[in-house]
């Protein structure tokens, strides 16, 4: 979608982090700018900084793990703004931990939140945006931890992986439909996330501050300035790009990958059990 200028976008997560990096970008691109978040201080606190600047914006509270919730944001951006064409699946939570003895009630938060989020995000825009035929885009944040397992993570990289096999598809899916899809995979970016059991609720064991010996605020303090991943999507939006990564220097991972999986048909092609077995080379779809 080369031309963003008078476009509608909605941003889950949009009141910091990268959220709020896009929003910025956008609205600076000449975009009508909805924010969803579930602290809804901050997200009037960002639309007065960029109705500041002359530019078009308003917030909405939504939780992204009730559907009514992410369904009443989109009914209020149409309202609001008049249609919708971009929708951002951005909000997300860290749980760390192995996926044997990490708790369920995190292992249902974080998938609450990164999986279902993305599926209801989805569900309450992609209808909105075809209904107009002006075509639009969808981004949906994953993670590094999307492409390659990093150790101790098991319940966040399994819902970061999941997003990226959806966004792939859902490109698949809309080829025809003028509505182009992208994952966001970042690297280390300087965001809250690290902090996101702040907002975690009653429901999944209430709020709960950072482990003292946790290393990771420290870790994404350093990390990319969360503008210029807003500058780096809306790029990539323009370019119809599917995957976005924030930093080029992980490409080792990718290459380390792909070279393991490459190696795993050489083995299957050359094992005993598959020997001189015929099989379609089909897959559904």
């Amino acid at each position: 979608m080369k031309d963003v200028k008078g476009k509608v976008a909605f941003i889950t997560g949009g009141a910091s982090g990268m959220g709020l990096g896009m929003a910025r970008s956008f609205a600076a691109a000449g975009m009508k700018v909805m924010i969803g978040d579930i602290e809804l201080a901050p997200a009037q606190k960002a639309v007065d900084e960029l109705k500041a600047k002359g530019l078009e914006a308003a917030c909405v509270q939504v939780d992204v793990t009730k559907l009514e919730s992410v369904q009443n944001a989109a009914a209020k951006t149409v309202d609001t703004f008049g249609k919708v064409h971009v929708i951002s699946n951005n909000a997300g939570v860290a749980v760390g931990g192995y996926s044997e003895t990490c708790s369920i009630r995190n292992w249902n938060w974080v998938v609450d939140v990164n999986l279902w989020g993305v599926v209801y995000g989805l569900q309450a825009f992609v209808p909105l945006i075809m209904s107009h035929g002006e075509g639009g885009h969808v981004i949906s944040t994953a993670s590094m931890a999307g492409m390659v397992g990093l150790r101790g993570a098991g319940p966040y990289n399994a819902t970061k992986f999941a997003v990226v096999g959806m966004m792939e598809t859902f490109a698949a899916d809309h080829r025809k439909d003028n509505i182009g899809a992208s994952v966001l995979c970042p690297g280390v970016v300087a965001t809250n996330i690290g902090n996101s059991g702040r907002n975690r609720p009653g429901q999944y064991g209430g709020a709960v501050a950072p482990n003292p010996r946790d290393r990771t605020a420290e870790m994404l303090a350093q990390g990319l300035d969360p503008d210029i991943v807003g500058h780096l999507v809306l790029e990539a939006m323009q370019a119809d790009q599917l995957y976005i990564f924030t930093d080029p220097g992980l490409k080792h991972l990718i290459e380390t990958r792909c070279k393991r999986l490459t190696e795993a048909y050489d083995w299957a092609a050359n094992c005993k059990s598959l020997k001189g077995v015929k099989q379609s080379g089909l897959l559904p779809g």
